[in-house]
């Protein structure tokens, strides 16, 4: 891309908000703001969308494929984990965590030699995304359940 205006602006932005929202509180923040903006944004579809009673199938199928699509980008991309490997040159029993071999009755968490990784490394937007997933699903599950009783 070219250097303009537009896109310095847009990247020192960038920037500024992964820097701001580094903090563990303030991303939090985010990840609650975005559950619950999930289960307002489903209260007002099906309110919306109840009214004339035209277009349900057409919405309900818009809302699953926009619900797969974001557990697809959140699944589909994950980091690859640090988790427990077996070797096959090694005892069935030991494990290996990177480059270290361990006991399977030890517990890795208890050995300083061994590194899992950092503890986040999915990006805020990912998350936020899922956040709202999360409270869509969920406040169409409340919606499904006050029209039921």
């Amino acid at each position: 891309m070219q250097r303009t205006r537009l896109n310095t602006l847009v990247t020192q932005a960038t920037l500024q908000f992964r820097q701001w929202v580094f903090n563990p509180w303030r991303r939090l923040s985010v990840l609650v703001i975005s559950l619950l903006f999930g289960n307002f944004f489903a209260t007002a579809i099906s309110a919306t969308a109840g009214q004339a009673a035209k277009l349900d199938v057409t919405i309900s199928a818009i809302l699953v494929i926009f619900v797969e699509v974001i557990s697809w980008i959140y699944y589909r991309f994950a980091p690859p984990r640090r988790s427990i490997d077996r070797r096959q040159n090694s005892n069935l029993n030991d494990v290996t965590i990177g480059s270290a071999v361990v006991p399977s009755d030890a517990t890795p968490t208890l050995n300083p030699n061994i590194d899992l990784g950092p503890v986040r490394s999915r990006s805020t937007l990912a998350e936020a995304l899922n956040a709202f997933k999360l409270g869509m699903i969920y406040g169409l599950f409340v919606e499904a359940f006050k029209l039921g009783s």
